[in-house]
């Protein structure tokens, strides 16, 4: 029997990480031969998490053989995965994002309106009657915080808050403050160069016809990144030029207080103004609120494109 490689997106999350973990942990369980492996480099927050377990982060996958077998967590998007997906046999999705994958055959999928990957494996967990112990619990834990802001972002679910309150007590964390430091080390971005910062949580859509490029980073004080506003801007116009873009977005998120400070270029930068009804100063404008790229920024800038 073949071994069955277990993935997230490329620009690895917290979400992405664990996920593979914690689903290689369950398919295991269940007598399943796989293996949780990773498309990119592992985030600080990510690290955090890691660290605070001592264990390893899954092997970096830099190509999967055609006609391998693969299970995709936290991504069901072509464009976030493997470049020969069309080319291996996809068993099972386990995400919480849109459909927009195709295939000739039938698989698992199951895709939940929640604010993380990792809720819908803790059901499955419940469901096949595995045990949850408490590096799994504090991995799923992890995940769920990261991907809701510790339960404040709009995608958060009362599915993810019940989920959340078991897990932090099986793990014997204070979700609170646990979540709050781990935020912070995802913030901390010393060591980064503008490059690898442009490309943490970088996604690409089609808005409508728009070519975009949304990526969003994590912080405790917004100013602090603003430093390098002008290097982040020619880094950003670099991309645009690369892959032709009509639009890059980065989102600099403040944990702390929910809003986020927009650095916006491209032929097509008036779209963030007219989605959001602010006026771009230098390139960039506060949105008050908004924190969910999934939620508050891709829907409204595709209805407004």
């Amino acid at each position: 029997m073949s071994k069955v490689y277990i993935f997230g997106h490329k620009s690895p999350d917290t979400d992405s990480i664990t996920s593979s973990l914690v689903l290689a942990n369950l398919e295991t369980k269940l007598g399943k031969e796989v293996e949780a492996c990773r498309l990119g480099k592992i985030n600080k927050e990510t690290e955090y998490v890691l660290n605070y377990l001592g264990i390893e982060a899954p092997r970096l996958l830099e190509s999967v053989e055609d006609g391998a077998e693969v299970i995709l967590v936290d991504h069901a998007n072509p464009k976030e995965s493997i470049d020969n997906l069309d080319n291996v046999k996809i068993l099972k999705v386990i995400d919480h994002h849109p459909v927009k994958i195709n295939t000739a055959y039938p698989l698992y999928y199951r895709a939940e309106p929640v604010g993380c990957t990792e809720t819908i494996l803790y059901k499955m967990y419940k469901e096949n009657g595995v045990e949850i112990d408490k590096t799994i619990a504090t991995l799923m834990l992890s995940a769920i915080i990261s991907d809701t802001l510790l339960f404040k972002s709009p995608t958060c679910t009362d599915e993810d808050r019940e989920a959340g309150k078991e897990l932090a007590k099986i793990a014997g964390i204070d979700a609170n403050t646990y979540g709050l430091e781990m935020l912070k080390a995802g913030t901390n971005l010393a060591g980064f160069s503008v490059q690898e910062i442009l490309s943490l949580d970088a996604k690409e859509f089609d808005l409508n016809g728009v070519k975009a490029v949304i990526n969003q980073v994590n912080t405790a004080s917004i100013e602090d990144v603003m430093q390098i506003k002008a290097d982040l801007e020619a880094g950003m116009q670099t991309i645009i030029e690369e892959k032709s873009l009509d639009l890059f977005m980065l989102l600099i998120t403040d944990i702390v207080n929910s809003n986020s400070q927009t650095i916006a270029l491209g032929k097509r930068a008036d779209l963030v103004e007219k989605s959001y009804d602010v006026k771009l100063e230098n390139n960039t404008a506060l949105l008050k609120g908004i924190v969910s790229r999934k939620k508050q920024v891709v829907p409204i800038l595709t209805e407004n494109a």
